[in-house]
């Protein structure tokens, strides 16, 4: 796929652009992170995971990515919060700043190339603020410094907020020294119990949107490719970020201003503020990280997201779903180890073919669709369905028949040799041609697995143990309690006992935990639970009645 195929909506602009970086091959990426002052929630691992994704993307494309996220560190709800529990504001900080990168670990989230925090940068914040002070924009008034939006014609150019409309007392509590209700602080003087450093205004701390005006200009320069964010943070944040940036510098410029949508509870956005949030924590504690991130995949970035168990419940299947196939099809090719194809390789000075023809069609559709939904605005939503669905049906399908053609040394002992040469050449062949046609499949969903980080860097198998481990949590089982209740179906099931069998099945199912017969072993694993209801049951171990 050529790079300029590549498209994002810019809000800035409000409509989906080509996109061109500012130097040919190099992208510069400032997002805003979090808050650090408690564990983060779902709704920062939305924008997290989101702009993971992108970041991965670009890298695909093969663009060199310079991507940078921010630690806000010295912030009113830090000072609030440590006060509350009597620790020092940067120290409380510091270590949810590590419980956030444990998070985002979890999430298989990337490290970003640089994560300034506020309190490393008080040197290039201050630096801007009296550069924007020089410029006109700027007025310090007893202790604090503030910025005159008046000086700045295009305030409102990324919200679309106009200045009439910010009326005196309706957002924040009017401050007489201030030029215009709408002033906002750069600097703010210092008060008992707070942290504060020394400046040419007297001792104090930056107001909050400065410090991602400094530090992306810090690390990408005043002119850079993408600023990428929560859609709660368009105005104020952003728009002041414009307004000081360019007050700053003139030349100052963001090319793509990126934005994702809320996740919600109940239609309700969760924020902290409103005490309806889940943490990460909390969630991987039930269900595996990989879940979480499907979960938060499977809807384009820009819309809302509303949580719901059964959205996590769908989430989990799938991903089990996908690790179990990718561990049928590591099982399977396990006994061909030595014949598998390697790139390059050949066969009685003939270059193996790579792929039969179905095969090589479902790759070419997979890569395709694939492509084609990431770069129209990173559109997540639905892309592990249709071709990529396709694909792991191809290898499901196909496993059998790999097996079968395993070689059966008896057999061929018995038969003459030239026949048995013969078949055993035509065998090969065949069998490696599947083979192949296995791995370069495998291959390719593994590559779209590894875009949108959810390749683990765990075993297959551990992957799914883990998952099991999981639901057996959500069930309020252990391992023993299924495997006792499997005995009891199979004695109530040699026994003609289908209804007490069917109820233990039942049961088991509304809980999460599938049992599946194969031969004369039944196994479990995870599904999404599912409610019987008395008046559409059925018996399913009940014989079928004669015709």
């Amino acid at each position: 796929m050529a790079k300029d195929e590549l498209r994002i909506y810019n809000s800035l602009t409000q409509q989906k652009e080509i996109f061109k970086p500012n130097v040919p091959g190099k992208v510069g990426m400032y997002v805003c992170g979090v808050t650090a002052y408690d564990l983060s929630h779902i709704g920062h691992a939305r924008a997290a995971v989101n702009f993971d994704v992108l970041y991965r993307y670009l890298q695909h494309l093969g663009y060199e990515v310079t991507y940078v996220r921010n630690f806000t560190d010295v912030d009113d709800k830090i000072i609030r919060r440590a006060n509350e529990i009597g620790e020092d504001p940067i120290s409380l900080s510091n270590r949810y700043c590590q419980e956030y990168l444990h998070d985002m670990d979890a999430l298989q989230c990337l490290l970003p190339t640089h994560q300034p925090r506020v309190s490393d940068h008080m040197e290039q914040i201050k630096d801007m603020i009296t550069q924007i002070i020089n410029n006109g924009f700027a007025y310090p008034a007893d202790g604090d410094v503030f910025f005159a939006v008046d000086k700045f014609p295009n305030y409102g150019q990324l919200s679309g907020q106009r200045l009439e409309n910010n009326r005196a007392g309706e957002r924040v509590a009017v401050d007489s020294r201030k030029h215009n209700p709408a002033d906002f602080a750069l600097w703010k003087a210092a008060k008992p119990g707070e942290p504060s450093w020394e400046s040419h205004w007297g001792p104090g701390r930056p107001g909050w949107h400065i410090e991602c005006s400094a530090m992306s200009a810090q690390y990408l320069t005043f002119k850079f490719d993408i600023h990428g964010g929560g859609i709660d943070l368009i105005f104020p944040h952003h728009e002041n970020e414009i307004a000081q940036s360019c007050a700053a510098c003139q030349e100052s410029s963001v090319s793509y201003w990126m934005h994702n949508g809320h996740v919600t509870n109940n239609n309700e956005k969760m924020s902290k503020s409103l005490g309806n949030f889940f943490t990460i924590r909390q969630i991987i504690e039930r269900y595996h990280p990989l879940a979480l991130r499907h979960f938060l995949l499977n809807a384009h970035y820009r819309s809302p997201l509303n949580y719901t168990v059964f959205q996590l419940d769908s989430a989990s299947d799938a991903v089990y779903y996908i690790y179990q196939t990718l561990q049928d099809c590591e099982d399977a090719l396990a006994a061909f180890q030595e014949e598998i194809p390697k790139e390059g390789v050949e066969q009685n000075g003939k270059t193996i073919q790579i792929n039969p023809a179905d095969a090589q069609e479902c790759i070419n559709k997979l890569r395709s669709e694939f492509e084609t939904k990431l770069s129209d605005d990173l559109s997540t939503a639905h892309i592990l369905t249709g071709a990529f669905q396709d694909a792991l049906k191809l290898i499901n399908s196909s496993i059998n028949a790999v097996k079968k053609k395993q070689p059966k040394k008896q057999k061929q002992q018995k038969q003459k040799q030239q026949d048995q040469q013969n078949q055993e050449e035509q065998e090969k062949q065949q069998k490696l041609l599947m083979i192949q046609s296995l791995v370069e499949v495998t291959q390719e969903i593994k590559q779209v697995l590894s875009i949108l980080g959810l390749l683990s860097s765990s075993t297959h198998a551990e992957v799914l143990q883990q998952l099991k481990e999981r639901a057996l949590k959500r069930a309020g089982l252990v391992e023993d309690d299924v495997t006792q209740l499997i005995e009891a179906r199979t004695i109530a099931r040699k026994n003609k006992d289908f209804l007490k069998s069917d109820q233990i099945r039942a049961d088991l199912t509304a809980k999460g935990i599938a049992l599946m017969d194969l031969g004369k072993e039944t196994i479990w694993r995870p599904c999404v639970p599912v409610e019987q209801q008395p008046e559409l049951a059925v018996l399913q171990d009940q014989p079928a009645p004669p015709l």
